[in-house]
C-alpha cells in the first residue's frame, strides 16, 4: 500500500492528482501548515528527515521530491496512460518539461513571493521601510523579476502550440508543471498568458483532478 503523506496547498496536490490519473490503491495522511510560519509541521519530519511534502512510502520505504515521485509511480504504475514517451520530441519534451518545473520556474517564482512578503510587512520602522523597499525593487527588477517573465513567456509560447507538454497525451511532465502555473494563475501574475490560463483550466477540468481536490481537501491553486 502507497501513503501520501499531503501538505495542505503544498506541491503533494499534484502527486494526488498523478495517482487519481493512474488509478492507484493509495491511503492519505493528512497535515497542516503551521498557521504563523506557514511551514510543514514537525510531524513530518518522523516519515522523512527533511520534513517536507510530498512524501511517499511504499513497500521499499519513504521517497521524497515531487520528481522523484513522479517518476517511481510513472515507471511501476502507469500502464494505458501516463507512460513516458517512447522517443523523438515528445520524449526530449517529457525531460525538459520534467525538470524545468523545479529546476527554472519555481525558484524565481519563490523568490519573488518571499522577497514581496518582506516589503509587505509592517513591523519595519517608518523611516528603515523606505530602504528595505528600495532593496527588495532592487533585486527584484535585477534578477528574479526577469528572469520569471522569461520562463513565463517561453511557457505561453509553447502552449499557445501545445495542448500538453510532451506529446498528444498528459504525462508526468504536466503533473510537474501544473503546481507553479496554478499558483501564478491564482495569484493574478499569468492573467496576460491566455495560453497558461487555458492550460490551467483544461488540467481543473479532468475528472482524476476533481477527484484529487475532493480527496485532498481545500486547495487555494484551484
Amino acid at each position: 500500500m502507497l501513503t501520501l503523506h499531503h501538505l495542505n496547498n503544498s506541491r503533494s496536490q499534484r502527486i494526488l492528482w498523478l495517482l487519481e490519473e493512474l488509478g492507484v490503491e493509495y491511503k492519505i495522511a493528512f497535515y497542516e501548515r503551521d498557521s504563523q510560519t506557514n511551514l510543514a509541521p514537525d510531524s513530518l519530519r518522523a516519515v522523512h528527515p527533511l520534513g517536507r511534502s510530498p512524501v511517499l512510502t511504499t513497500p521499499h520505504g519513504a521517497i521524497a521530491e515531487s520528481g522523484a515521485i513522479v517518476e517511481y509511480l510513472v515507471r511501476n504504475h502507469a500502464e494505458s496512460g501516463f507512460t513516458v514517451p517512447e522517443e523523438g520530441k515528445a520524449l526530449q519534451d517529457y525531460l525538459f518539461w520534467l525538470h524545468f518545473a523545479e529546476g527554472s520556474l519555481m525558484p524565481p517564482l519563490v523568490a519573488n513571493l518571499v522577497l514581496e512578503k518582506a516589503r509587505q510587512k509592517g513591523s519595519k520602522p517608518f523611516f528603515i521601510k523606505p530602504i528595505t523597499d528600495k532593496l527588495v525593487d532592487g533585486i527584484i527588477n535585477a534578477y528574479y523579476g526577469p528572469n520569471l517573465a522569461q520562463s513565463l513567456r517561453y511557457v505561453e509560447s509553447y502552449l499557445a502550440s501545445n495542448t500538453w507538454f510532451a506529446g498528444e497525451e498528459p504525462t508526468g511532465a504536466d503533473i510537474q508543471m501544473i503546481f507553479p502555473l496554478e499558483s501564478l494563475v491564482a495569484s493574478g501574475r499569468a492573467d496576460n498568458f491566455t495560453a497558461i490560463r487555458g492550460y490551467v483550466k483544461r488540467v481543473h477540468e479532468r475528472p482524476a483532478y476533481q477527484r484529487a481536490l475532493e480527496k485532498g481537501g481545500e486547495y487555494a491553486y484551484a
